[in-house]
C-alpha cells in the first residue's frame, strides 16, 4: 500500500483537499459531522482505483479525475452512513458510528446529503458520463442490499445468488470507480468498459474476502462469526450447506434461524464450516476473481502505474483487515 500511495501521492494529497471541501457545509451541526466522518476516513482505495485508472492511460489526470474520485467517496461514505443504521452499528473503523453519536434520524440525513453533494457535485460541472456510471452503481447497490434481505430470511441463497449480490452491492461501485476514472482520461466507451469490468472482478474478490475475515481470528473491526449473527448467507456458508449431509444442513440453518446469537452455537457453525472445506473453496473462487481481474489488466499499457494497480489489486486479497 505504501510503494502505491508514493506513486499517487500528490494526487492522493490534492483528493483529500478537494474532498474535504466537498462535504462543507454552512449549517453548524452538518459541517462538525463532515469534519468529523473526514478525519475517520478509511484507506480510500476507491479514490485510488479512480485515479490509477486515469493514469494508466495519461500521464496526468485533471480536474474531472477528481471530481470522480470525490463522487466515488461521497456516495461510498453515504451508503456507509446509511448501513449503520440499518444494521444499527454502534461503531466504524474503530470509532463510534454517525448514528450512535448523532442518532438515527441525523444519520439518515448525513447519508442523504452527502449523496446529493456528490450528484450536484457533478452536475454543476456537467460531468454527466462520470455521473451515469456513478448512479448506475448506486441503483445496482439498493438492488442488491434488498436482494440479500428478500434472501436472508429464507436462508435459501445459492451460490449464483450470492455471486450476483456481491456483483451488485460491492462490486459495482469499485468497477465505477475504475470506469469513472478511466472515462475522465480517454473519454472512449470501449476502454470504460474494459475497466468497469475489471473494477467489477477486484470487487468481487474484494467482498470474498470481507466474508473470508468473518470465519478468522484476526482483529478486522468485526466480531467473528458476525454474518452468521446477522444471518448473511456468504459463501462459506454456502458451500458447507450445499456439501454436508441433510441432518447437519438442518442443525446449521436451526442454529443461524433461531440461535444466532449463542456465541457457541456460531462458533460451532464456524467450526463446521472450516471442517467441511468452505474456507478453502472460498479463497479459491476469491483467487480466481483476481486473477481474472489481472488477465484483464495486462491487456493494458505497461508501466508503473498499472504496476501499481495489480499491487493494490493484489492488496484486495492479502489484507490482514
Amino acid at each position: 500500500m505504501e510503494e502505491i500511495k508514493q506513486l499517487i501521492g500528490k494526487e492522493l494529497q490534492d483528493f483529500e483537499g478537494k474532498f474535504a471541501d466537498a462535504v462543507k457545509s454552512n449549517v453548524p451541526l452538518l459541517d462538525r459531522i463532515m469534519h468529523y466522518i473526514v478525519k475517520r476516513k478509511g484507506k480510500q482505495i476507491r479514490p485510488m482505483f479512480v485515479i490509477l485508472s486515469a493514469r494508466l492511460f495519461s500521464p496526468e489526470i485533471n480536474e474531472t479525475t477528481y471530481r470522480a474520485a470525490a463522487l466515488v467517496e461521497l456516495l461510498h461514505t453515504a451508503t456507509l452512513v446509511h448501513d449503520d443504521v440499518v444494521d444499527d452499528s454502534l461503531e466504524r473503523r474503530g470509532f463510534f458510528s454517525v448514528n450512535a453519536l448523532w442518532k438515527n434520524k441525523i444519520a439518515v440525513l448525513v447519508g442523504d446529503y452527502l449523496l446529493t453533494k456528490g450528484l450536484l457535485l457533478s452536475l454543476n460541472n456537467k460531468d454527466f458520463r462520470s455521473l451515469e456510471i456513478l448512479t448506475t452503481a448506486v441503483k445496482e447497490m439498493s438492488e442488491g442490499e434488498l436482494l440479500q434481505l428478500e434472501k436472508t430470511r429464507k436462508l435459501d441463497i445459492k451460490e449464483d445468488i450470492y455471486f450476483e449480490i456481491i456483483r451488485r452491492k460491492t462490486a459495482s461501485l469499485l468497477a465505477s470507480a475504475c470506469a469513472a476514472g478511466s472515462w475522465s482520461t480517454t473519454e472512449n466507451d470501449d476502454t470504460v468498459e474494459q475497466m468497469r469490468l475489471f473494477g467489477e472482478k477486484v470487487g468481487i474478490a474484494f467482498q470474498i474476502k470481507d466474508d473470508l475475515f468473518d470465519y478468522g481470528s484476526a482483529n478486522v473491526g468485526k466480531p467473528t462469526g458476525n454474518d452468521i449473527r446477522e444471518k448473511k448467507m456468504t459463501l462459506p456458508l454456502i458451500y458447507t450447506l450445499q456439501h454436508c449431509p441433510p441432518d447437519q444442513k438442518r442443525y446449521i440453518i436451526n442454529i443461524v434461524k433461531n440461535h444466532n446469537t449463542d456465541k457457541d452455537k456460531v462458533n460451532e457453525v464456524i467450526s463446521l464450516v472450516r471442517e467441511s472445506g468452505g474456507i478453502d473453496y472460498t479463497r479459491q473462487k476469491m483467487l480466481e476473481y483476481r486473477d481474472e481481474a489481472l488477465e484483464i489488466l495486462h491487456r493494458l499499457p505497461e508501466g508503473s502505474i498499472r504496476n501499481g494497480l495489480e499491487s493494490l489489486v493484489r492488496y484486495t486479497t492479502d489484507r490482514k483487515f
